[in-house]
């Protein structure tokens, strides 16, 4: 599936919405940063236009059909790999997306989408060199979360299923799991320490 990459590094921060991946990905950012690397923050969906689109369709849509999300989230992926991510990735970069193609493969296919297409539709999206998964309980998350998710996305019994397949994807890829339970600056020292070792490796 991976194409080849580059001269930097990919970091991908995943998880349930509600998980502390953007104050995780903005904390490690900075922290590279004070280390004297190149680091950059970027997500998913992102500012682009495919990204307006989906947010568009995420606030008016009554109904949400899990395989045309797939493909919005593709298309939104392809743009984001050649304005952001593949450009810095060449400059010597280490790059930390919130959110990344396994957001896809976790939620749509918990929605009962093929992980085997929503692979194929993502062909062009190079594998992260890291990918840490911010694990917590669904009911956390919600609770955190309350009255700033759409309803699709809200029922406990699919948050359920989506941490399910993080899990499943998470011992199938190699991710690197954390307690998102545990306090903000406990985790991002874990996560620093986790991500430094792997640097001089990589």
């Amino acid at each position: 599936m991976w194409p080849a990459m580059r001269k930097g590094k990919l970091i991908a921060v995943e998880g349930l919405d509600g998980s502390g991946k953007t104050t995780q990905a903005c904390l490690l950012v900075e922290a590279l940063r004070k280390e004297g690397f190149k680091a950059y923050y970027t997500c998913e969906p992102t500012q682009w236009r495919v990204g307006d689109l989906i947010r568009l369709h995420v606030a008016k849509a009554k109904r949400r059909a899990p395989v045309y999300e797939a493909l919005l989230f593709a298309a939104d992926r392809y743009e984001h790999l050649a304005r952001e991510i593949r450009p810095r990735l060449r400059k010597g970069y280490i790059v930390v997306s919130d959110r990344y193609v396994y957001s896809s493969l976790a939620y749509q296919g918990a929605s009962g989408v093929s992980l085997q297409w929503l692979r194929n539709i993502n062909f062009f999206a190079p594998k992260p060199d890291l990918t840490l998964l911010l694990d917590l309980p669904p009911e956390e998350a919600l609770k955190r979360k309350k009255g700033k998710l759409k309803a699709t996305f809200e029922s406990l019994t699919f948050q359920r299923k989506v941490r399910k397949m993080y899990l499943r994807l998470a011992e199938e890829e190699g991710f690197l799991v954390f307690d998102g339970l545990k306090p903000v600056e406990t985790l991002h020292r874990e996560i620093f320490k986790a991500v430094s070792e792997r640097l001089s490796s990589l």
